[in-house]
């Protein structure tokens, strides 16, 4: 069997270049892989106000389907919920969905957010969050992620994802936590978090645990694709 295609999906505020250094690593495997940059996310001036969660789906569905052979889709922090959402719409295209840090989320982020956009927060501001940790990230991949760094769009933070195809349950799944280990990971899914609900129905579920911050494939680039690189040569 052949290995699958590969499609990246990074999370708040980034774009495809998140990717860079993963993606590089593994198409010197000899791997196949796409890495997005979602819609309102490409330039600090695009205007966001209109973009939904909808849109977010459409994108990743887009990229599955650009491909001839089902796919592995890594998803990072909050595209766990878009990235469900495409599961959902193309079950058969995804031999197998990873969520780096984050979970296949059945509702919205936050649904209380009313603004049109979601600027990324302080260094302070991120560190009083233990999930959003950026122990290990470089001063030089900091600096890029600070001058990089897009607004997310306010309808992907307060929106869910639409969820009707029942096929999404057996999608092969892979959680591998970073800042949480897998055993917080399934509590947390347990008492209720809408961004791990898709835990608590998928029927094939693999927990991996790697301690590292919650930007690993800045910290632990190489650990990462590794990850990546066997759940595509295995053709889950």
């Amino acid at each position: 069997m052949s290995d699958s295609p590969i499609v990246l999906v990074p999370g708040y505020w980034l774009g495809a270049w998140a990717w860079d250094e993963v993606a590089a690593l593994l198409r010197d495997e000899g791997h196949q892989v796409t890495a997005l940059t979602l819609p309102g996310l490409d330039a600090p001036d695009t205007d966001r106000s209109s973009i939904t969660m909808q849109d977010h789906v459409d994108a990743i569905v887009d990229a599955v389907a650009a491909h001839d052979d089902p796919v592995v889709l890594v998803l990072h922090s909050g595209a766990g919920t878009s990235g469900y959402g495409a599961t959902d719409r193309v079950p058969e295209r995804i031999a197998a969905a990873v969520y780096l840090d984050t979970g296949p989320g059945t509702g919205p982020m936050d649904p209380e957010f009313s603004s049109d956009e979601l600027p990324l927060p302080s260094w302070e501001e991120l560190a009083e969050d233990p999930g959003n940790s950026l122990e290990g990230v470089s001063d030089e991949d900091l600096e890029r992620f600070r001058s990089r760094a897009v607004p997310q769009p306010g309808g992907v933070v307060r929106e869910a994802p639409e969820l009707t195809n029942p096929a999404r349950l057996d999608v092969p799944t892979t959680l591998v936590c970073t800042t949480y280990s897998s055993g917080e990971y399934q509590e947390a899914a347990a008492a209720g978090f809408p961004f791990l609900g898709g835990l608590n129905e998928l029927r094939d579920v693999t927990y991996l645990d790697l301690p590292a911050c919650h930007w690993s494939m800045w910290s632990h680039p190489q650990e990462v694709a590794d990850v990546i690189s066997t759940i595509a040569r295995r053709g889950d």
